[in-house]
């Protein structure tokens, strides 16, 4: 098909397209004779603003996943070999290869070194993406507020001689893609545009509600995002927001009690920081711990991370309603036991407490242990069910399949070659 050879002599070609079937190398080959034809190569190769067109990502991040593809040579010529070679590890590698070739990436401007400026570039990059999500949600935040509430999770040292700023070294890079799933995502999908890792849900809140006062920002639903299925990305509906309903359990219960889907509580405290968990259970009266391995904690200002469970215990969600004895305190939390949870907010809404927790290997999540909570907000999670548009791409030709990808809608004179 195309310029794009069948034969080679390169090793790492030929061990590459070992991870593929025969049918997905077709698809490959359409898909580089498409973008070669765009590049006006006569099918050789892709150019550089054609292959970052086609990823979505211009800038530095652009220019360094164009590098690494075509494994540094320079030459600004993207061939099949290269294409196949990089899909070859950054998506069918061992876990180890595909964290190193994202751990390259992140050296956005090719140094050897992973500083400070490369990760705003590639946060940069990632948080432009989401920007053209239409999405309602409270007043815009700046640029530089969201950037360094992504940078606050990552450990950065200066203690290496060799770097003038602040470092991520790649164990703190592990650390860091880990408490940032949606970061994770973003980085992990660029040579498959479908699935960009930058989804963000419709966000519904009553038009009695000023957008203003609302916490979850279409960011932040970004970032709690990366860690759920792409089912739970459709729609989360706002049911209960203390502005305008009152610090009250009683309210709280009674507006989330039609909605037995997975929901998320946020919480802003008079220190100004926010933070909160997802439910993966209904909130129901229970006089012991339930839920599952789903649930987990958050932060999101004035750091941004997420904390899943770690199987220390099954310690997960807390819902205590009337119940007399101080053992079971009554009132909402996550993790760790009771009167010592890792997040926990009593049956009066005015005060809780958050604790370091083996749970979800989570510190406390604010300034103080004892938090007062200023606003409260719990959002459903509405559960796409049936996916129609895997069916879809179950049917027609190949060519059609790729139609869906952003910039393949431009493919000149290949439509009657495929029928």
């Amino acid at each position: 098909m195309g310029n794009s050879p069948s034969n080679s002599t390169n090793p790492r070609f030929a061990l590459a397209k070992r991870a593929f079937t025969e049918k997905k190398l077709e698809d490959l080959e359409l898909l580089f004779d498409s973008l070669a034809a765009q590049s006006q190569s006569n099918g050789k190769y892709i150019s550089p603003s054609v292959f970052k067109a086609y990823i979505g990502v211009e800038g530095p991040l652009g220019d360094r996943m164009f590098d690494l593809v075509t494994q540094k040579r320079k030459d600004q010529k993207l061939t099949f070999e290269d294409l196949v070679i990089a899909k070859g590890t950054y998506e069918k590698g061992t876990n180890d290869e595909i964290e190193e070739f994202i751990y390259q990436l992140l050296d956005v401007f090719g140094d050897g070194i992973v500083g400070r400026s490369d990760l705003e570039a590639v946060l940069t990059a990632a948080l432009r993406n989401i920007s053209s999500h239409e999405s309602h949600q409270s007043e815009p935040s700046s640029e530089r507020e969201v950037l360094d509430i992504f940078l606050n999770a990552a450990n950065l040292t200066t203690d290496d001689k060799e770097c003038a700023e602040s470092c991520l070294a790649f164990e703190e890079f592990r650390s860091w893609s880990a408490h940032l799933p949606s970061v994770r995502k973003f980085l992990g999908s660029l040579l498959s545009p479908r699935d960009s890792g930058t989804e963000v849900p419709m966000l519904i809140h009553p038009e009695n509600i000023d957008p203003a006062v609302i916490l979850l920002r279409k960011e932040y639903a970004w970032h709690i995002g990366g860690a759920l299925p792409k089912d739970e990305l459709h729609e989360w509906r706002l049911l209960y927001h203390s502005t305008v309903h009152g610090l009250s359990f009683n309210t709280f219960l009674g507006n989330i009690s039609n909605d037995k889907g997975p929901t998320l509580l946020i919480i802003k405290d008079k220190e100004g920081y926010i933070y909160g968990g997802y439910a993966s259970q209904p909130w129901e009266r229970h006089a012991d711990f339930y839920g599952d391995m789903k649930s987990f904690l958050f932060q999101l200002y004035p750091k941004a991370s997420v904390f899943r469970p770690t199987g220390a215990n099954s310690n997960l969600q807390w819902c205590a309603i009337n119940f007399s004895s101080e053992s079971i305190p009554n009132g909402i939390g996550f993790g760790g036991r009771a009167n010592h949870f890792g997040l926990f907010i009593s049956a009066n809404f005015d005060q809780g407490h958050t604790f370091t927790c083996t749970t979800f290997g989570s510190p406390s999540l604010s300034k103080t242990q004892n938090i007062f909570p200023e606003v409260i907000e719990c959002w459903g999670v509405a559960i796409k069910r049936a996916q129609e548009d895997n069916q879809d791409r179950l049917k027609g030709t190949v060519l059609d399949r790729f139609k869906e990808d952003r910039h393949m809608l431009n493919m000149v004179g290949l439509a009657n070659s495929s029928e």
